[in-house]
């Protein structure tokens, strides 16, 4: 009898540890939201805040709110490391989680999984967030119907850099030299050709230099942006490789103020580490940073003040990348909010429907501000015809303990760069024998 109790007692042990270390299921009364995030590896502590502001802002939803008009959101993680091969691998183990939704929507956070994944979400029927990433032809619906590149592409972006140091020279560019500095991988590739043909029009020499992964041994490419002697750098990095760029700028003495970073090489994570080297660092943002945006300052009350929060370092609440995740978990929740006034308020909704959802956003200045969300990020307007929805940047300077802003809102050369993506997605729709459409 002591025998079996022993054995009854350990596998009840069992059975508790595997239900703490197995996550719950989805459940069909509740909006699932798959999240396949990266904590660890090379980009991991830019992740970890990332990912932290996200998972605030839908736990904030369903404590302050009780959901979506009623519905709970839940979610579960998977660890890609930002590796291709395995966003696929949790994208196939998540599709499922949910039997009503098959997930609300994906958000890998990396243009390379997405590219991996365009074609099988849309066959899923599964929306594709690429929030400030991925492929930017996606801005056209009738091709790419379940992908959204929301509020601002890598072309429209690195346009609106180019917009912004015109504008400190005169309104002009000519005659200037640029480096583009940028991670080799689709991520970094991605703005080349909006670039070129800013340098086309613009009349300024254009020199490109890749940076192989993970990005830590830059020696040879500053030696020679020392030898070309640019204007400006325009800089596109990412995790370890940014404040390794800025480090190699201050020793081979080129001028931190000329250089000008993507939204992903402009957060704390790559400024703090590169100490002194940093100084004076430019870069473009979709989202400001700060702690007295009221939305994250009720986060902190309400998610941190009941023990509920994601971030193990506390003092990470109000930077960029943190900021930068509640403003992709706004994006994300509205998109159900406005599936669910158009499908059913309270009720659960399915990816298609979701997908309408975020194809008819409509996140004015005043919705911001219900949201508590006003200047974080900037107004979002999407339709058939345009799934990124801003196309604006803010351009903020590293002062040596934190960023100061020193734009408005800069909207990039719309009239050159649409007209690009939209050659590039009737090309890959004539590639993939689709017929562009508009659905309903």
């Amino acid at each position: 009898m002591k025998s079996m109790k022993k054995i009854l007692f350990a596998a009840a042990c069992a059975a508790s540890l595997l239900s703490t270390a197995m996550p719950a299921a989805a459940q069909s009364n509740e909006q699932f939201i798959a999240i396949p995030s990266y904590r660890v590896g090379p980009y991991g502590t830019n992740g970890q805040s990332y990912y932290g502001g996200y998972v605030d802002y839908l736990n904030y939803v369903n404590l302050k709110d009780g959901g979506v008009n009623g519905v709970k959101l839940s979610w579960e993680e998977c660890e890609t490391e930002y590796n291709n091969a395995k966003g696929v691998e949790c994208y196939e183990r998540m599709k499922n989680k949910n039997p009503v939704t098959r997930g609300t929507a994906y958000n890998p956070m990396a243009t390379g999984i997405s590219y991996a994944l365009i074609d099988k979400t849309a066959e899923d029927k599964v929306p594709l967030l690429m929030i400030g990433y991925g492929r930017t032809d996606a801005v056209d619906g009738s091709v790419f119907p379940y992908a959204f590149p929301l509020v601002t592409t890598y072309q429209m972006q690195v346009s609106a850099i180019v917009k912004y140091l015109a504008g400190k020279n005169g309104g002009s560019l000519a005659g200037k030299k640029i480096v583009f500095l940028y991670h080799d991988s689709a991520y970094g590739k991605e703005p080349i050709v909006a670039l070129q043909a800013e340098s086309s029009i613009g009349k300024f020499k254009l020199v490109e230099i890749p940076v192989a992964h993970p990005g830590n041994e830059q020696g040879a490419q500053w030696l020679r942006i020392r030898q070309e002697n640019p204007d400006y750098v325009i800089f596109w990095g990412w995790g370890v490789m940014n404040q390794t760029a800025l480090k190699a700028a201050q020793k081979v003495g080129y001028p931190r103020d000329k250089i000008v970073g993507s939204w992903w090489a402009g957060s704390e994570e790559d400024t703090i580490p590169a100490g002194e080297a940093a100084k004076g660092y430019l870069s473009a943002t979709w989202n400001v940073a700060g702690r007295d945006v009221p939305v994250i300052a009720d986060i902190d009350k309400v998610v941190y003040g009941a023990g509920k929060g994601n971030m193990q370092d506390k003092n990470k609440l109000g930077s960029v990348l943190y900021n930068r995740g509640v403003s992709a978990a706004i994006a994300t929740v509205e998109g159900v909010r406005t599936a669910q006034d158009k499908f059913g308020k309270g009720k659960v909704m399915s990816g298609e429907q979701v997908r309408w959802g975020l194809e008819n956003l409509n996140i004015t200045n005043a919705r911001l501000q219900q949201l508590g969300a006003t200047g974080l990020l900037p107004e979002i307007k999407t339709s058939c015809d345009n799934h990124e929805g801003s196309g604006k940047v803010k351009i903020q300077q590293w002062d040596g303990s934190k960023w100061v802003l020193v734009s408005d809102w800069i909207e990039g050369n719309k009239n050159l760069i649409h007209p690009l993506f939209k050659a590039s997605a009737a090309k890959y729709a004539k590639e993939k024998g689709i017929t562009p459409a508009c659905m309903k």
